[in-house]
This record gives C-alpha cells, structure tokens and sequence, in this order.
C-alpha cells in the first residue's frame, strides 16, 4: 500500500474539513470480467490516442483496503454486462461482495433482456441501493421498450442509477444526450446519475440536471489533466456547476484510471468552488443521498 498517497489524501480532508468520502463511481467486479476490462483499457490506446494504465491493478483485498485508508467511506461496485444472460450473473456476486464487504454500497446492473424487470426489481427488495447502466459498452438504447418498466420501478423505488451516456471515450451508437432527454420526459422523476459529467457533452448534462431535480453527474475523471486534453471542460459551464452543486457527487473510477486517487480530488480543489461546494461533492451529496450516517451504521445497518 502506497502510505505517502494515502497521507496526501488524508491531508486533503483535512484541509477541505471532511469526515471521509463517499465514492459513487468505483468498479468491483468478478476477477475474470475485471481481468477482461483491463485488457480493454490496455488497448485503449487506438480508442483514445492515448495510453491507458491502470494504476490499482491489485488484488480484490489491496484495493478494498486502499479505499479504506483513503477515508472512503462508502463506495461502489459499479459493473455492467456487454451482452444478454450476465446482469442477473453479476448481481449475485454484487450481493456477495456487498454482504463481506459492508462499507460497498450494494451495486446491481441490468440489460435489455427477457427478464429484465424480475431481476431488477429482486435486488431492488434485496436491498440494492445504485444500478449501474453502461449505454456505451452495452450499445443499448435506453429507450428500449424492455427497459421501460424497470426505469419506472427505480423511479417509483427512488433508488439511483449511474449512467455512463456520454459519448466520451469514444461515442457508441446510443450515447449522447438525445436519447436520455428523451427517457427522461417518459419517467421524469427518474433518480439517474450522469457519470462522468455526461463527457464531453458537459452542457448539454448540465441542461438535463437544471431541468430535472432528480438527475444528478457524477465527476469521474472530469477535471483530470488526463481528461482536460481530449474533453476540457467549459469554462463558461463553471458557474452551472456550482449552481448545481447539492447534485454533483464524486467518482473515481477506482481502480481502473491512468493517475492516482489523489489527482482526482486534486482537480476538483482547484476548480476553486468553494470549500462548501468541495464538501458537498465529497461527502455530503452522497451522505444524504444513500441515507448514511457517520456517527455509526448507516439506514442498512452497515457500519461506515
């Protein structure tokens, strides 16, 4: 474990007066998918035009234990499949890994699919408290006849779902903001999370979010000297995003960026906001969100 990051990140917390974080946007996932999702990002050079390591490539245990000395409080186990027959595959292990891992907030995903609504809504009464919908890798279109009652279930549930609908890295056949604008006017009072600010459509996210009270952005990788070289974020949007700040929360995308933990929370500093600002995007946007307390065990009973 790299000590003298986990104290730079510890002195970010102190600095920005904060208890801990809460991470909405980080990947657990069986080893062998993982495995196959590096794979993807060690070729991402011809996607992106650039390199692509990973640099929390360890084992399941190291990376949990990182997120804990960072002062992760809660976090994620964002996963999705590519393809018919995985979701319901995957959110048994996600049930599992939440249940040994009590500081994960349980993580569930889904595709178009038969059976699609049966298994969404059994890990909505099992307790899943964040989906994970991956348009991109997925190449879904949202709107899908077979997803609609599921987008009504988690809406009536008011339980979150993140959406990677952006069309960064590269833009897949239904990614952009057409097609969520347009879920959006069917189920309105959808709880839909924007991961990545909606990159590199920022604007156009943003837009979303001033139009509907339940859609929040994440900041996975936004900011980032990473990022800003091939999606800048505009300039003349920083005022939005602080207008917006009560729905922006923090993501990562641990373990699987090019950069350490730290630069993340870094770049979202230098925005210069507003400690109230930082604050909310780290910790308590999400605190409020998931119902958690630091005091002691969180509205599950799980202890942060």
């Amino acid at each position: 474990m790299d000590d003298h990051e986990s104290a730079g990140v510890r002195a970010f917390l102190a600095r920005a007066g904060l208890p801990g974080l809460v991470d909405v946007h980080t990947h657990f996932m069986p080893e062998r998918v993982l495995r196959k999702v590096w794979a993807y990002f060690d070729a991402a050079g011809p996607l992106t035009g650039r390199e692509w390591p990973i640099t929390y490539r360890h084992e399941e245990d190291e990376r949990v234990a990182l997120l804990r000395a960072f002062g992760v409080r809660a976090y994620t186990s964002m996963l999705y499949p590519h393809k018919p027959g995985m979701a319901r595959w995957l959110n048994g292990w996600a049930a599992e890994f939440a249940a040994r891992t009590p500081d994960c907030l349980r993580t569930a995903t889904f595709f178009p699919e038969e059976g699609v609504e049966s298994y969404v809504r059994e890990a909505v009464e099992g307790g899943t408290r964040i989906f994970k919908a991956h348009l991109q890798v997925g190449a879904y279109d949202p709107n899908d006849e077979r997803l609609d009652p599921v987008w009504g279930l988690l809406a009536e549930a008011a339980v979150p779902v993140v959406v990677h609908c952006g069309s960064g890295p590269a833009p897949g056949k239904h990614t952009g903001p057409e097609p969520v604008a347009r879920l959006l006017a069917r189920h309105p009072a959808l709880p839909l999370i924007v991961a990545h600010l909606g990159m590199p459509e920022y604007s156009d996210f943003l837009a979303l979010a001033e139009r509907y009270e339940q859609v929040r952005l994440d900041t996975t990788m936004a900011f980032t000297d990473f990022s800003e070289r091939f999606a800048p974020f505009p300039g003349e949007a920083r005022g939005r995003l602080a207008d917006l700040g009560d729905r922006i929360l923090l993501g990562t995308d641990f373990p699987n960026i090019p950069y350490p933990y730290l630069h993340q929370l870094e770049a979202l500093e230098r925005l210069e906001l507003g400690e109230e600002w930082l604050r909310a995007v780290c910790h308590g946007n999400g605190v409020r969100l998931f119902g958690l307390d630091d005091s002691g065990p969180d509205s599950s009973g799980h202890s942060l």
